[in-house]
């Protein structure tokens, strides 16, 4: 039994006994208060479904494990041991195994250490049932920095990857500009407006008079801006920078559920090019997985009757949607231990940038994906395919980025460290560490 679990954590996670020996042992994990108590004990209000073949392989565990048991394994494989007894209801083994875990993670160690803090912590809020609560709570925290920007910002900023996702769709964008005197950029979450401070930047820089560019953002009233005082403040700020560089742009706010924009509110006017970009939004809507009415796919159709000339999505590419619990377990695990490995390069490990990125923004979504189910998961990620498959049932084509967007991110992942990657593959483009695919960015018409 204990080998068969063994066999298939390997295949899963081509686990090793050099990469186990990582995760160090030892050290106490200190959280803040929405991550420290025990693990309560109650009975799920929602029990997972679960209908993956390898978890039918997983054989029942007993609750009644001794100590030594813990001792000789590593934090990552009582990390999967612990996921596979609760995928089978197992909750009295899944609490022991989160209280010995408990004992050898920290939030302040290395990568393969705060990355198991933070899934164990998902795997306490699932045995708990207060995984919406948790994840509620952790949307709606501003951490403590003197400017206020929001920790998704942060972490867009200092993981090259989120960057150069941005930077992927601004090019593709900048190459639709051509022979345009207008253009309507309409953009469902953008966030603290980075990307367009630099879209106004590369415009300014454009050969004769730019475009004149109007940019219509939707303030979903659940939405971090909404927190920090309205997507009004992002732009006059956007407003300001493009007055000081000679760039003719105005700003207007919907305040809508993205769910329920509709095509009167985004005031598209004749004789104006229109793009739509979708930057790490599109997985926020619920699809046919949640229910019958999709919203992910109903978006995508609004946005194709616009008749729009680009439509860019950038997204993190892993599958944490459909997937039953203890695959997405594994999923979520890979593809996070290599984003918190990433961020090793950029900040130190006591940076309170990094505390507050892997904290408000990793651990929620974590929390959300491990912890949740139905409505409530909301971190809802889709592998490139899946996300080609869904626009091109819309009706949209792929539009391969060019050339010289290309060559310039290339230029670009070279300053950084020689583990970041970039790869085309069926027009799209692939941001990741080492072999690992985090972040695909697409053009659609």
């Amino acid at each position: 039994m204990k080998l068969m679990l063994q066999e298939l954590e390997r295949d899963l996670l081509g686990d090793n006994d050099d990469v186990g020996d990582m995760f160090g042992t030892g050290l106490n994990m200190e959280i803040d208060g929405e991550w420290s108590g025990p693990v309560r004990t109650e009975p799920i209000h929602e029990p997972p479904k679960e209908s993956s073949s390898s978890e039918s392989n997983l054989s029942s565990i007993s609750s009644n494990k001794e100590a030594s048991h813990f001792s000789s394994r590593t934090p990552k494989q009582m990390l999967i041991e612990c996921a596979a007894v609760l995928a089978e209801g197992n909750i009295e083994g899944a609490s022991a195994i989160i209280n010995a875990l408990r004992q050898l993670v920290s939030i302040h160690g290395d990568p393969p250490q705060r990355i198991a803090a933070y899934m164990v912590e998902g795997l306490a809020a699932r045995v708990a049932a207060s995984g919406k609560y948790l994840y509620k709570a952790l949307r709606c925290k501003e951490p403590p920095s003197s400017d206020r920007l929001a920790a998704m910002q942060i972490l867009f900023e200092v993981c090259p990857c989120f960057k150069f996702g941005f930077m992927a769709a601004n090019g593709a964008i900048i190459e639709a500009f051509k022979d345009e005197k207008r253009v309507h950029i309409i953009d469902f979450d953008i966030n603290q407006g980075s990307q367009y401070i630099t879209l106004i930047q590369s415009i300014a820089k454009l050969p004769g008079k730019p475009p004149h560019l109007r940019l219509t953002g939707v303030d979903d009233p659940d939405s971090v801006q909404r927190l920090n005082g309205g997507l009004q403040i992002i732009g006059l700020r956007l407003e300001k920078l493009a007055e000081v560089l000679g760039v003719s742009f105005e700003f207007q706010a919907v305040a809508s559920r993205t769910s329920l924009v509709t095509p009167s509110m985004l005031d598209c006017r004749p004789g104006e090019a229109l793009v739509v970009n979708f930057a790490f939004q599109l997985h926020h809507m619920p699809d046919e997985s949640v229910s019958t009415i999709n919203q992910r796919d109903q978006l995508l159709r609004m946005v194709k009757s616009l008749n729009p000339k680009l439509v860019t999505v950038v997204e993190q590419d892993v599958n944490t949607n459909t997937s039953p619990f203890f695959p997405r377990f594994i999923e979520a695990y890979s593809y996070y231990s290599t984003v918190f490995e990433s961020l090793d390069v950029t900040l130190p490990r006591e940076s309170q940038d990094r505390m507050n990125v892997e904290r408000q923004c990793l651990a929620r979504d974590i929390v959300n994906i491990v912890a949740c189910e139905g409505e409530e998961r909301i971190e809802r990620y889709e592998v490139a395919g899946k996300w080609r498959a869904r626009m091109t049932m819309a009706g949209f084509t792929s539009c391969p980025m060019s050339p010289n967007v290309i060559d310039m991110i290339r230029k670009l992942i070279r300053e950084y460290c020689d583990r970041y990657k970039l790869k085309e593959d069926l027009g799209a483009l692939h941001f990741g560490w080492e072999g690992k695919s985090l972040i695909v960015a697409s053009a659609w018409r």
